[in-house]
């Protein structure tokens, strides 16, 4: 895997498709709308495996270390995924990127509903990861074009906020499922199998943003194209994306756990409802920093975060849980701020021929986060305590964080501003 510095290309003039700024009638901000839902429904899918999971375990009674692995094969084939074909859509354009995804998310569905055994859970996860890696950066940056110069300030706070808020909203919804229904798998996948279909549809009726371009072959090769004028910033907020994204990762792939062995909790919607606080606070928090200059938001969501994983680690090693309640909260916020703003500042930094390869980098950052150090926690559970697995796991997320904290004021200190979207 190698980082490559690449020059922003020009869009092919024999062929040209409406962007951002020629709008194509009164049917795109449905359309437009339509997109941002479906954004919303493949992070809910991920979202809804943390509870679910739960029960399969329950029912089926495979060891802790299969469940973290049904856990972290999402992220795995994600990471590849997006190490592979996140530059695709500069290629082929968007479209046909999002709705071959979406497809696959309903294949998802048809496996988890199918599964009779964890072997079927992981491959369900497996397919679910490829098809996230595909259209999560296709999404952003399709949303980001698709918005007029007016309204692209407020759709990049927005597709900042849908992963998480996907997220959060999966854990709680299949939690209520698991806690109320005889057959909450059923209720999920088969509910989130017609959201997809509407964004299907939504997909197709959008106009489409980027312009054809040969080397669709050349860009499979695995690689992060981090277009060259974002790569100074890119590698300054890197750090602070990945203990985000880490902290979300504690609560959505070991609060299960914890939930159980620190605090007695069992009930199911209970344990569906704390997994989502940390998601949902991130997503609301993205919206309302983004009334603040991006530059600002970045620097307050690593003190955020910082102070969310200290309070966090700490409640669960004391067993307070209304400490970690505080500090989900707190790192959550911190979380929204920062990657929304990240995104506002990196944004503008690409083209259409070159945004997807960026937003691609910025999600495999994320997603690494997200995953690997879910899978070493659960590994090292098996040899050490939780509550000293999850404390290092803490201060690994707060070093994260103090280390953007400190690029980020070393740059505004110089006086170094990004090209920002207007009133960012």
């Amino acid at each position: 895997m190698k980082v490559s510095a690449v020059k922003p290309r020009q869009a092919t003039p024999a062929r040209r498709h409406p962007g951002p700024d020629q709008p194509s009638g009164p049917r795109r901000p449905l359309a437009t709308f339509g997109v941002v839902i479906a954004s919303i429904a493949v992070a809910f899918g991920a979202g809804a495996g943390s509870p679910l999971f739960v029960l399969y375990q329950h029912e089926w009674g495979f060891p802790a270390w299969q469940l973290t692995t049904a856990f972290t094969v999402y992220a795995v084939t994600l990471l590849a995924t997006l190490l592979v074909a996140g530059s695709v859509s500069d290629h082929i354009g968007r479209r046909p990127v999002l709705v071959g995804a979406m497809f696959l998310l309903l294949v998802t569905g048809a496996l988890f509903l199918a599964a009779d055994g964890i072997g079927w859970i992981i491959a369900a996860r497996a397919v679910q990861g490829m098809a996230t890696g595909a259209a999560t950066s296709t999404f952003t940056a399709a949303i980001i074009e698709l918005a007029g110069p007016r309204h692209r300030r407020v759709m990049t706070v927005l597709t900042s906020a849908a992963p998480v808020g996907g997220l959060a909203l999966g854990a709680l919804f299949a939690g209520l499922a698991v806690q109320t229904s005889d057959h909450p798998t059923a209720v999920v996948f088969i509910g989130l199998a017609v959201v997809l279909v509407y964004g299907i549809a939504s997909v197709l009726a959008a106009p489409e943003t980027a312009d054809r371009h040969p080397g669709v072959l050349a860009s499979l090769r695995p690689r992060l194209s981090v277009v060259r004028t974002a790569r100074g910033w890119f590698w300054s907020l890197a750090p602070l994306i990945g203990a985000g994204w880490m902290f979300s990762g504690l609560f959505l792939g070991l609060a299960p756990s914890f939930d159980n062995s620190v605090f007695g909790i069992h009930n199911a919607a209970v344990n569906g409802a704390i997994v989502a606080i940390q998601p949902m606070a991130a997503a609301l928090a993205g919206v309302a920093f983004g009334r603040l200059p991006a530059e600002r938001a970045t620097r307050v969501g690593a003190l955020l975060v910082f102070v969310g994983a200290v309070l966090a680690v700490a409640g669960i090693a004391a067993g307070d849980l209304p400490l970690v309640v505080l500090g989900a909260l707190l790192g959550g916020s911190g979380q929204g701020a920062a990657f929304g703003s990240s995104l506002r500042i990196l944004g503008p930094l690409a083209d259409n021929a070159s945004r997807g390869g960026l937003f691609a980098a910025v999600y495999l950052v994320a997603y690494t986060a997200y995953g690997a150090p879910v899978l070493l926690a659960g590994i090292a559970s098996d040899f050490v305590p939780l509550t000293t697995t999850v404390v290092v796991y803490g201060m690994v997320v707060a070093l994260l964080a103090a280390t953007a904290a400190l690029s980020l004021t070393l740059r505004a200190r110089r006086g170094e501003r990004p090209l920002l979207i207007q009133g960012s």
